[in-house]
């Protein structure tokens, strides 16, 4: 895709200074910029580099004047930063347009869905599906039977939502997600084997939720798997049976969340963190990464270690830790002064 400065300036309602016929194709770094490539300026720190690059088009602050001669086309707004944001998440939206059915494709009896839908090859979609406006569904996706899915969702080539989940508007699913598989529920038997419990509940996914690459998110044993609007979850996430996760909590890859357990709105959770089962996590928690969570945690806390505890006390207990064979090598000496 090409753009003139023109345009760009157009989306982005700023002021060509230089070329307003300049084209580009492709976005840069300021210091790594080309011809025919776009970037922007927005910290000071690199403001040398806009003498140097060869970037095409570049969009700065409006408060920015040049001290030397400019060989790049500016686009003056009000901030660079979040402009250039603005123009990446549209670039994004022009990049994903896709619709119309590909071959080969299977839509089951039964299923309904609204315009603009884009079915990718060698999707499936089951029995009695509905499917909202403007959804992507991208090539290999395997949807379920009796899955309700909203408006403006995005599934990722190899996405797999089994039966009977709920999704809400604006949700991405991200390659290699599963959504509603059998959650963990064995019974040990007098042989010593296990007899598996039917997994028969299901996952309620509210509006504005991103999964990421390779996260799971189990089905309920009964009842709902429950992840509330506005939740962001990293690649390489798990989420047991049961789970609730609140509004807007974010959670960085590789955690495990064990069956039952609630958490609260807005916390944030780092990456490699081990929550147990059937405890209750608050709002606003925030969990430094590699913690285990083995108890109930009230709202606020900020926890660290394994298994976690109050991050200041943490903070000072590893100062000690690192000290520790000084501290021993201390005591040893005061030990053997007393004794002398």
């Amino acid at each position: 895709m090409k753009f003139t400065a023109a345009q760009i300036a157009g989306i982005l309602e700023g002021e060509v200074v230089g070329n307003p016929d300049a084209v580009v194709f492709k976005l840069a770094k300021i210091e790594e910029g080309t011809e025919g490539s776009l970037t922007f300026l927005a910290n000071p720190k690199y403001v040398n580099f806009i003498y140097t690059t060869e970037a095409t088009i570049t969009i700065v602050n409006n408060d920015f004047v040049p001290d030397n001669e400019l060989t790049t086309t500016l686009i003056k707004v009000e901030d660079a930063y979040q402009s250039f944001s603005k123009l990446l998440e549209y670039y994004n939206e022009v990049k994903l347009m896709k619709s119309g059915i590909e071959q080969p494709s299977v839509i089951s009896e039964g299923v309904t869905y609204g315009k603009n839908l884009y079915l990718g090859s060698f999707s499936y979609i089951g029995k009695n599906v509905t499917i909202g406006n403007d959804v992507k569904i991208y090539p290999n996706c395997f949807i379920g039977d009796n899955v309700i899915i909203g408006d403006n969702c995005i599934f990722f080539p190899g996405v797999k939502i089994y039966s009977e989940t709920e999704i809400g508007n604006n949700c991405n699913f991200h390659s290699g997600s599963v959504v509603g598989s059998d959650g963990f529920g064995f019974a040990p038997v007098e042989d010593g084997t296990f007899s598996k419990i039917p997994q028969i509940g299901n996952v309620i996914i509210e509006d504005n939720v991103d999964v990421g690459a390779n996260s799971t998110i189990d089905r309920a044993t009964l009842g709902s798997t429950f992840i509330r609007k506005g939740v962001k979850l990293d690649n390489h996430i798990q989420v047991a049976h049961n789970v609730e996760i609140g509004e807007n909590t974010v959670i960085a890859a590789q955690t495990g969340i064990a069956g039952s357990t609630k958490i609260g709105s807005n916390c944030m959770i780092g990456g490699q963190v081990g929550i147990a089962g059937h405890i209750t996590i608050g709002n606003n928690v925030r969990i430094q990464a590699q913690s285990g969570v083995g108890k109930n945690v009230n709202d606020g806390e900020v926890l660290q270690g394994s298994p976690a505890f109050g991050y200041a006390d943490y903070s000072k207990s590893y100062v000690h830790f690192r000290n520790l064979p000084k501290i021993v090598a201390d005591i040893d000496e005061l030990k053997k002064n007393n004794t002398n």
